[in-house]
């Protein structure tokens, strides 16, 4: 997708505040933080929702789900932490590449 920011970012065009990649997945700050840790998790691979996943993606989304423990525990978030995934306008979903927010301890930390 040419549009995507989020492909973008995948592809190295954009800078991002990179916190973990490998072949499928990559995982980095997110620029509007709502709490001290905010990290997202993208898969490489154009995915615009939860809901355009297929049959063939549920490693794919397992992977993403299996790493967000381990980037929150990584980030300092040991006491705990929540994840969310917003699909489609109606969910909140903002940007139309399919994301896992990571997030938790406390408000963020706002850089004046």
């Amino acid at each position: 997708m040419n549009d995507c920011i989020f492909c973008k970012i995948a592809a190295g065009q954009l800078p991002s505040g990179k916190v973990y990649e490998d072949d499928e997945v990559l995982a980095f700050h997110d620029i509007h933080p709502f709490a001290r840790v905010h990290v997202l998790i993208i898969p490489k691979m154009h995915i615009a929702t939860l809901s355009d996943c297929l049959p063939e993606h549920q490693a794919l989304l397992g992977r993403m789900l299996w790493l967000a423990p381990r980037l929150a525990r990584e980030h300092g978030l040991d006491a705990g932490f929540k994840t969310l995934i917003n699909t489609g306008r109606g969910g909140g979903q903002e940007v139309f590449h399919l994301h896992v927010h990571v997030f938790g301890g406390g408000d963020p930390v706002r850089k004046s």
